[in-house]
């Protein structure tokens, strides 16, 4: 599975740049377009474990608490896709789900005592995984988590939830529809069956088109539907079929995503079929057909990913703000951030490490210390406001980054936005003047090379960091 506000990491370090190849409309170095999906910054694997394990009652203690987000993660799929480097585990013994609900709850506790009493949240994302592994009676308890343990009025915030085709069962979506889900995520990646078995997706159009019709019938106010370009034997004639087949369902939003092929996965067992520059441009000129196709038939483009259909209701529309304000996540596969410190259990993508992480999540009696994370430095906050904005199609605020922060981005980052700005890949200039909105703006080529703008912005740090991860 893929999609939801706050997304399991890649997993890999940015790759490097070919030593001699040259971008043909600047002469500057050639910058692969596909590094990593950078949804969130620093990595998580440049998180390492933490020597003090500080208790999370002083890690929250004077954070601005009045519009959390709040994450469920829950790390079981029904089958593992050939392209998932999530940390997810396929099926498990019986009892396996409940005592994991039941370590939920333990953690819930924990963490909710550990924030202030007057604490609320904003929005609410259960993601793994897949939520709707979970039976119809399990979805509610993990509700009921979510609103009696930690005080989220599901009803009254956005809820998005992730969902499979074949997960998406009439009981389990009663269940979501009924406690307040706003936006129900579907993974299809593709309405063409044999691009499904390329990309080792077992599933049917038949399948997809009657979960869609389940979803609907459900009426949650905004459907998403997850869309992959790049997969091997992928034309662009097979790409647009997939897109009419989704835009036939009217979708409030459409997610597309760029193929990944990352290590430990089903698919990087199988070799390349074609040289990485290869499918580089293929990938690029599906994406660019992609989104030609969709702002053509009235969607806006919102990040390199994201479309949303023009007038349709928007699921995530709270106080709530990424790049300043905290998340808690519960489940072993999620992170939290505060202000100082971003946080989270140990990760892993080879199946017996995620096991054996799941397995030792059940077993823990006590929540309430930090054991994985990264601290966050003044230095590292301009970043992380930097990538989490710029990477948006309406860019960044100028005056509230220079409110934030007393300065400007062209400031504080005058190599990399002056790299960006030859390249091509700044609408307004690198000190956003050029831009009558007061904002710093990727432009469209720049927004078709998001996944190598946000690596670029990584502090040399989080880069020695990612490099020394071992991946398991």
């Amino acid at each position: 599975m893929t999609t939801a506000p706050a997304r399991p990491a890649d997993g890999t370090t940015p790759a490097a740049a070919p030593a001699t190849a040259t971008a043909p409309a600047t002469g500057l170095p050639y910058a692969p377009p596909y590094q990593s999906y950078v949804y969130a910054y620093p990595h998580k694997t440049a998180y390492r474990a933490l020597p003090d394990r500080p208790p999370l009652r002083e890690l929250w203690a004077g954070e601005a608490q009045h519009a959390l987000s709040l994450y469920l993660h829950i790390p079981f799929c029904e089958v593992r896709c050939g392209f998932c480097n999530l940390f997810t585990r396929i099926g498990g013994p019986d009892g396996l789900t409940t005592a994991y609900l039941d370590a939920l709850d333990r953690q819930a506790d924990a963490v909710r005592a550990a924030l202030d009493e007057g604490a609320r949240f904003a929005l609410a994302a259960f993601g793994g995984g897949t939520p709707t592994y979970l039976s119809a009676a399990e979805l509610e308890r993990l509700c009921d988590i979510a609103e009696h343990r930690m005080g989220a009025d599901l009803r009254a915030v956005p809820l998005s939830v992730e969902a499979s085709p074949a997960t998406a069962t009439a009981d389990r979506l009663s269940v979501l529809a009924e406690r307040g889900t706003t936006r129900l995520s579907l993974g299809v990646q593709s309405f063409v069956d044999a691009e499904a078995r390329s990309a080792v997706r077992p599933q049917k159009r038949a399948d997809v088109e009657a979960a869609l019709g389940r979803i609907r019938d459900a009426g949650f106010p905004v459907l998403n539907i997850d869309l992959i370009y790049g997969i091997d034997g992928q034309t662009e004639a097979g790409w647009l079929h997939s897109l009419d087949a989704a835009l036939a369902w009217e979708p409030e939003e459409l997610y597309l995503y760029p193929l990944y092929v990352r290590p430990l996965t089903g698919l990087a067992r199988r070799g390349e079929a074609e040289s990485p520059v290869q499918w580089d441009a293929r990938r690029l000129a599906l994406y660019r057909a992609g989104r030609d196709h969709l702002l053509a038939h009235g969607y806006q483009q919102v990040s390199m990913r994201m479309f949303r259909r023009a007038a349709a209701p928007q699921a995530g529309v709270s106080e709530y703000a990424c790049q300043t304000d905290g998340m808690v996540g519960l489940g072993c596969g999620a992170r939290s951030y505060t202000s100082r410190l971003h946080y989270s259990f140990d990760y892993a993508v080879d199946a017996t490490e995620v096991r054996r992480i799941i397995d030792d999540y059940v077993a823990t009696e006590t929540f309430d210390r930090a054991v994985v994370g990264r601290a966050m430095t003044p230095s590292e906050a301009r970043r992380r406001h930097l990538v989490q904005s710029l990477l948006q199609a309406e860019g960044v605020a100028l005056a509230e980054y220079r409110d934030r922060f007393g300065s400007a981005p062209a400031e504080d980052f005058p190599a990399e936005l002056a790299e960006f700005e030859a390249r091509g890949w700044l609408a307004g200039g690198a000190d956003g003047a050029g831009d009558t909105g007061g904002a710093l703006r990727l432009s469209p080529e720049g927004l078709a090379h998001s996944d190598a703008v946000g690596p670029m912005l990584f502090s040399p740090e989080v880069r020695t960091l990612m490099a020394g991860y071992e991946a398991k």
